[in-house]
């Protein structure tokens, strides 16, 4: 397995559930690639990071959506 098909494997584990066999070949080729290790941690740090931020987003966006409803109920 080289580092093309393993960094697109790392970008489908984010999407869907890999097989064993999967699995197997990404562990092996990532203890041995400290690039696609490397890259591996950091997608899962922007896929912390973006969930953080759409929980943040919506939260900010629900109290903005209270603020700017006026006393009839109509938004301004």
């Amino acid at each position: 397995m080289n580092c093309q098909q393993v960094t697109r494997l790392l970008s489908d584990a984010q999407e869907r559930q890999l097989s064993l066999k999967e699995r197997a070949a990404l562990k092996v080729h990532t203890m041995m690639c400290y690039g696609c290790r490397n890259f591996g941690q950091q997608m899962g740090s922007l896929r912390e990071l973006t969930r953080e931020y759409v929980k943040g987003a919506q939260g900010t966006s629900s109290n903005e959506d209270v603020a700017d409803t006026d006393k009839d109920g109509e938004n301004n």
